[in-house]
């Protein structure tokens, strides 16, 4: 991987011809009244917090039947009290061991999202590109812009559906997907822009020993070699989809975010050719995707979409098989902000589909 870019690049514009998403129809998927819980109601104190609380009964039985509980007008402004409101639901938090792409925190359990707010962020399931995933997970509006930088959802159960009946969906489940990772050398790039990074391996496995990185890759499912300057390629094979025990069926579990598509919109990446970009997804077999089938990839997310219109207070709880997130980019003015919190809910291990249960 280049370590410097092309000076006569633009590093602000995406590359001609890129997928932008459209995120939804304009119409959500699903009612927002079906899991939307005005918080004007409740008194969003102490006793609220008790988990037999009438607000937590509620939480817990609109997450159970829909997968999402979306709280608004709760009147709270610090982080720490919307995550003990978000705990009601997401009783067990995931600690970060390494492997994914690390997050910083905002403040204590509390990380911030993990991406410039320039970038277009594409649907994707949260750690879908190793073996230890999540099965939920949960934002908190700290900041917000009114009107606008919006985080979307789409309807995964509906997805699923709409992706098997196309020949690409068919051919999703024939071959499974390889998710290619490339982590850069953190001493390979010290004293530089940092221009062309996305994870040096050093942050993402919580180690400068190049031996311990790679064990703690392996220990992820993932298959290791090492490039020049030191980068750590990964390898992760695994079904396009994922068996939701609660449903007792597969539901799609993968998306065009872990392919070189994720920088088309990323500061100091996005002016990179494909074939240097940090990711990379194929086909189980190594066969590339079509331009065609990122397309449908992109489209049958979006055709499920639901916007969140942040206020500040706001907290969303997400289940991780039964809706993809993303959002647009977001661009700031002067005095504004945007700030989620995020938790991680608690972690499985992947299984890929199980047979007959389509």
């Amino acid at each position: 991987m280049s370590t410097a870019p092309d000076f006569a690049a633009d590093l602000t514009r995406p590359l001609p011809g890129v997928i932008e998403p459209r995120w939804w129809t304009g119409t959500p998927a699903l009612p927002p009244a079906s899991f939307t819980i005005d918080c004007r109601e409740y008194a969003m104190g102490e006793a609220d917090l008790d988990p037999r609380s009438a607000l937590a009964r509620r939480m817990n039985r609109t997450f159970e039947e829909i997968g999402l509980v979306y709280l608004v007008n709760t009147r709270l402004t610090d982080l720490q009290v919307m995550r003990r409101f978000a705990k009601l639901v997401i009783d067990r938090e995931m600690p970060y061991a390494g492997g994914a792409n690390p997050r910083d925190l905002l403040e204590p359990n509390v990380y911030e999202v993990g991406a410039p707010l320039e970038a277009w962020l594409h649907y994707h399931h949260e750690m879908a590109y190793v073996g230890h995933s999540t099965r939920m997970l949960g934002f908190l509006c700290h900041r917000a812009l009114p009107g606008r930088g919006h985080t979307y959802v789409s309807d995964n159960l509906q997805a699923t559906d709409a992706i098997l009946e196309t020949g690409f969906g068919r051919k999703l489940r024939e071959l499974g997907l390889c998710y290619h990772r490339d982590l850069t050398d953190r001493e390979a790039f010290a004293g530089t822009p940092q221009i062309g990074v996305y994870n040096h391996w050093q942050k993402s496995m919580l180690t400068d020993d190049p031996d311990e990185a790679a064990a703690k890759a392996r220990s992820r499912g993932l298959e290791v070699e090492w490039g020049p300057d030191r980068l750590l390629r990964t390898r992760y094979y695994i079904s396009a989809f994922e068996y939701f025990p609660q449903l007792d069926r597969n539901v799609l579990y993968s998306s065009i975010a872990d392919d070189g598509m994720w920088f088309d919109a990323w500061p100091k990446v996005m002016h990179l050719p494909y074939e240097e970009r940090p990711l990379k997804l194929t086909f189980g077999d190594g066969s590339e995707l079509s331009r065609e089938e990122k397309q449908a990839f992109v489209d049958v997310y979006d055709d499920f979409g639901i916007p969140i219109e942040w206020s500040v207070g706001d907290i969303a709880i997400v289940c991780n098989y039964r809706f993809a997130h993303g959002r647009p980019s977001v661009r700031l003015g002067e005095g504004e902000a945007r700030e989620l919190g995020v938790l991680i809910g608690e972690a499985y291990e992947r299984v890929g589909d199980l047979h007959g249960k389509w």
